[in-house]
């Protein structure tokens, strides 16, 4: 092959590879949001892994009334309620032997298991009119989600929610940042702030069953399965803020040099 050629074909394939190593636009699916229940509804759970087939109405857990007063580690550590709805074995005895929603719904700590109705009503709306009266406590507010930054307000001292039923003990605080570098060009890295998490959960709860514990093992970690409920979409579709509050995340992000 002649020099010239040569030199054209190596270019070529300089081309090509570069082409092919660079981040990718940000597909339009990304902006394409899943709707999200209204700020009264949100964080609202219907669950329902034996009720409809026991011909009993699904219970509605609201996760708004409960996280004033608790961390999320106390559920979803201390009680044993797995991260993902409907994959917790609940059941009327073990609730009734203290576990699960019993350890609190006594009707000594929160109203009894005898007002069977207030809770399997199968209305996802339940407890929908306390919201306006939480939204006027000098809590930090928000414009996504229930309208109300739980992490800013825990901070501020504005609520102070217990870590523990049995008592006050905590894991020792870990408070370091990660960078993750998008996969798309024009889209500024994803900033996880452990700190944020801590201060409610357990490392348990994300490690490792959701996350891996080093950094970069996780497989296929992508925007697509986020936004199918896997991985941050677990809490942060429609528990924790919603991935439509970009600049949480990404705190770079600009709509106007993102969209497509």
């Amino acid at each position: 092959m002649p020099y010239q050629a040569r030199i054209i074909a190596i270019a070529l394939l300089t081309l090509v590879a570069a082409a092919c190593l660079s981040p990718a636009p940000a597909p339009a699916e990304f902006f394409n949001l899943p709707r999200l229940h209204p700020a009264e509804r949100y964080g609202n759970l219907l669950i329902d892994r034996l009720s409809t087939k026991k011909g009993v109405k699904p219970a509605t857990f609201s996760h708004l009334l409960h996280r004033e007063r608790h961390t999320c580690r106390v559920c979803h550590s201390e009680l044993e309620f797995n991260m993902k709805l409907n994959s917790t074995e609940i059941t009327e005895a073990a609730n009734v032997a203290g576990r699960y929603c019993g350890a609190c719904h006594d009707g000594k700590v929160a109203f009894g298991q005898e007002q069977c109705r207030k809770c399997h009503n199968g209305e996802i709306g339940y407890g929908k009119e306390k919201l306006p009266a939480l939204l006027s406590l000098p809590l930090v507010k928000t414009g996504f989600g229930d309208r109300i930054d739980w992490v800013a307000s825990l901070r501020k001292g504005a609520i102070k929610p217990r870590n523990h039923l049995k008592s006050e003990s905590r894991e020792p605080p870990f408070d370091r940042e990660l960078s993750l570098e998008a996969e798309w060009v024009k889209f500024p890295p994803a900033i996880f702030p452990h700190k944020a998490h801590t201060d409610w959960l357990s490392c348990s709860n994300c490690h490792p069953d959701i996350f891996n514990i080093k950094k970069k093992t996780t497989k296929h970690f992508s925007m697509p399965l986020l936004l199918k409920g896997e991985f941050c979409g677990v809490c942060h579709l429609g528990v924790a803020f919603p991935m439509n509050d970009c600049k949480r995340c990404h705190p770079a992000f600009s709509a106007e040099q993102a969209m497509p």
